[in-house]
């Protein structure tokens, strides 16, 4: 990656990296700004904020930095501190490009990434994230990130793709147990697998934990489920699937799409 800093004329750094001293010193482009946490950042946020109401769901930060973009709040509207840095990195672009601040700022309050920490629904009572973690790194990132937002419970509704490595399986279920308050096991991409076998193997290793959870077999089922007793409180996370708008089973793919669903759920049942 270092090879793309030596290719273009202005390079925008994360200082926070830990590649960051190796990425800057081998750079060779005209201009070369950073930005990141600390205060030595040509571009840097402060006092992040994970806030989740009716209204908003999401991170607010300050931030300081060059040009006219000095000193202001910044709404973004996807969970995670991860996505300060994000959000940080785009500030600082359109710094640079000279753009619009009121724009940027109304870009952020209402982003929205189909499947990439979606908020499906918000509201006092509950709050629901469409998000494509499939693996077992992505999984434990997700629900650190969510425990932060102190919810009543962390309800977690997913599966496990089959025809897969079975690591996956053992690793999400273990992750499942340890993470969320409770887990709802059901169907991903069963491919030629037998759902009910690939839930054997979830909770396989999730049992042991001693996390309390449940299975139904039937994704839709297991949404509605899910927002039918969610607590006031709660933070509901459907994951593995994301963006997808299908559902493979026995080698046949049928429409189905997470966020369609979770949208129904709501309508129905709250």
């Amino acid at each position: 990656k270092s090879l793309l800093f030596s290719q273009c004329k202005t390079a925008l750094v994360n200082l926070d990296d830990e590649h960051a001293p190796y990425i800057i010193e081998h750079a060779h482009c005209h201009r070369l700004y950073t930005f990141g946490s600390d205060e030595k950042s040509d571009f840097h946020f402060s006092n992040i904020q994970y806030v989740a109401n009716k209204d908003f769901v999401g991170i607010t930060f300050g931030v300081c930095g060059k040009e006219s973009f000095e000193n202001f709040d910044v709404h973004a509207a996807i969970p995670g501190h991860f996505n300060a840095y994000n959000a940080l990195s785009a500030v600082s672009v359109c710094a640079l490009l000279g753009l619009n601040k009121e724009i940027l700022t109304r870009g952020l309050e209402h982003i929205h990434v189909d499947g990439r920490m979606e908020i499906a629904y918000k509201s006092d009572h509950c709050s629901v994230i469409v998000d494509y973690a499939h693996n077992a790194i992505s999984m434990e990132s997700l629900l650190d990130t969510l425990r932060n937002y102190h919810p009543k419970r962390l309800v977690v509704v997913f599966g496990c793709g089959g025809n897969r490595a079975k690591e996956r399986r053992y690793a999400m279920g273990e992750i499942a147990g340890r993470k969320a308050d409770l887990s709802i096991v059901t169907a991903d991409n069963s491919r030629y697998e037998k759902t009910e076998d690939i839930i054997a193997d979830i909770i396989e290793t999730l049992k042991p934990t001693g996390g309390k959870y449940l299975t139904i077999p039937d994704r839709r089922e297991a949404i509605f489920y899910a927002v039918k007793n969610a607590q006031d409180g709660d933070m509901i996370a459907v994951i593995g699937k994301g963006h997808e708008d299908y559902q493979e089973i026995n080698g046949v793919r049928t429409h189905f799409r997470d966020r369609e669903v979770v949208d129904e759920a709501v309508k129905e049942l709250l």
